[in-house]
């Protein structure tokens, strides 16, 4: 569960929570650089704890930790759920160094911490961001990296007396451009402490250059691969394929804009969706452009004109400033130990797992008694857990509703959170989970927070908070619905099929099977 929290971070939770309204029950949909809102460490950046309710965990009362009070009830409006105001909070963190009295109950703390949460003083956070990044907490046997944890460290690490400063190695990410943001505003507060982070980045792309960039100091090895082409997007289409073999998909669509069936139905991209991919792409790209231009100190045009040439020699992307230097991880590892003063053979660091285990107990971040539940909801919905579908294999309506009335029936909390990431997917599915959170935003204020995507039946889900909050590259909406099934001609005759590989897609309410098989039709 999250576990951030701090006495020293101020910001008013009544700015964030509903007040009353006259106004129509239009839910208003924030966007802004800084709000509350992701995974809630940096969501609600105040002097009160968080409840998470995982969606791989039950139940809504276990591992349960105080929040702080001075929270104010909001009224309701008319129709019995609670609202927001139109002024939101910019989340931004104001950064306070602990007073006397708290310095002395850390280090007493530290004395009598567990001995996995024991770090040397002086020591470099060790991190390495790489390959998918999922919304849910982490679970005990999974390796891949937990958004919560990775914002979390962050802050632990900026109160941390023992920790001197980050030393962040970048390489290929999977994930969004929601929590590619919701990264790189932890490391801007992070620098606030007024401790150093510093980059190392063998692989470069947009995503990785965009984090790196925000850490101040940006190293890359000599044999560095730099592939700052610009972004672009792919599709599919196996409309012709299947004309050839006898078999007519049929789909039909609600919103001209729902791409959903294309791959099986069409034989090249439609006009609407090349609209709508080609808007995402210049969103994503001015926003990069825009971003990498206030850090660097350079003109957009220089920016885009660097891009377009497409030729990357490291020692010239040194020359012209997009770098800091070219070095090897060990060479940056002695010029930390240098600029730290330490005199052993090897810099004194902790590892990004072993890190996760300090307690913000341990670091007088706890608050008071009052608490707020949040609820994960990621990955496609549907209504039952099939036979053949992991533990955390998406959004089970039936799970979901359970943690949803639990909260409900318990009078603990003060308010809750819905983290929306998921594409959409089952219809009846949504459409209950949306009355569930309907009914709970009539007993507490509820904000929903989006991540990557909150599309379609994610998106729906989310219009019963009272709240919505969402990154600027948020991919949310609902632009239509799609169902079809698929027809075969009586001459088709398949007399044999090799089925090497299935991949399945999920969105709106179409279960998409592509077979790649050697058929043979007489």
């Amino acid at each position: 569960m999250l576990r951030h929290s701090s006495p020293h971070l101020r910001l008013s939770l009544r700015s964030l929570l509903p007040a009353p309204s006259g106004r129509s029950p239009i839910i208003p949909v924030a966007r802004f650089p800084y709000r509350p809102e992701n995974c809630f460490p940096s969501l609600l950046r105040s002097s009160f704890y968080r409840f998470a309710v995982d969606e791989k965990s039950m139940p809504a009362d276990a591992q349960t930790e105080p929040e702080a009070s001075g929270i104010e009830s909001p009224e309701k409006e008319g129709n019995g759920s609670w609202r927001g105001k139109d002024d939101y909070p910019s989340g931004e963190l104001e950064f306070r160094p602990c007073g006397l009295w708290m310095s002395f109950l850390v280090k007493l703390r530290m004395l009598f911490a567990w001995p996995w949460e024991r770090v040397r003083k002086g020591s470099v956070l060790s991190m390495n961001l790489r390959g998918p990044v999922s919304d849910q907490l982490p679970s005990r046997f999974s390796s891949r990296l937990s958004l919560p944890q990775i914002c979390e460290n962050f802050i632990k690490a900026a109160y941390d007396p023992r920790i001197s400063g980050i030393f962040l190695q970048i390489e290929p990410l999977e994930c969004g451009w929601g929590k590619i943001e919701e990264i790189r505003r932890h490391i801007l507060d992070f620098k606030m402490s007024g401790k150093f982070i510093v980059s190392y980045v063998p692989v470069c792309r947009e995503k990785e250059y965009y984090l790196a960039c925000a850490c101040g100091e940006l190293y890359v090895p000599p044999s560095a691969y730099i592939s700052l082409y610009g972004l672009k997007v792919e599709a599919s289409f196996l409309g012709g394929v299947f004309e050839k073999i006898g078999i007519e998909p049929q789909v039909q669509r609600i919103g001209k804009y729902k791409s959903t069936g294309d791959l099986l139905s069409r034989k090249s991209m439609s006009k609407e969706n090349c609209e709508m991919l080609t808007t995402l792409l210049d969103n994503i790209y001015g926003n990069w452009l825009d971003t990498i231009s206030s850090t660097r100190g350079k003109q957009r045009d220089e920016i885009e004109n660097f891009l377009n040439e497409g030729i990357y020699e490291v020692q010239r992307l040194k020359e012209n400033g997009w770098i800091t230097d070219i070095s090897y991880e060990d060479e940056v590892m002695d010029l930390l130990k240098e600029r730290l003063g330490q005199k052993g053979k090897k810099l004194l660091t902790v590892d990004y797992k072993r890190y996760s285990k300090v307690r913000n107990w341990t670091l007088g971040l706890t608050g008071g008694k009052d608490q707020i539940a949040i609820i994960r909801a990621s990955g496609s919905i549907s209504r039952v857990r099939s036979p053949l579908s992991g533990s955390g294999s998406g959004i089970i309506a039936d799970k979901f509703i359970e943690k949803i009335r639990s909260v409900r029936e318990s009078k603990k909390y003060k308010a809750v959170v819905i983290r929306v990431d998921s594409p959409g997917g089952d219809a009846l599915a949504s459409d209950l989970m949306w009355r569930e959170i309907r009914l709970l935003a009539e007993s507490v204020p509820v904000i929903a927070s989006m991540s990557d995507v909150a599309a379609s039946g994610g998106y729906y889900m989310a219009m019963a908070a009272g709240v919505i909050v969402a990154e600027n590259l948020t991919l949310t909406g609902s632009i239509g619905v799609v169902t079809g099934e698929v027809s075969t001609s009586s001459k088709l005759q398949i007399k044999t099929i090799h089925i090497f590989e299935n991949y399945f897609l999920i969105s709106g309410k179409l279960l998409l099977m592509t077979w790649f098989a050697h058929i043979q039709a007489s």
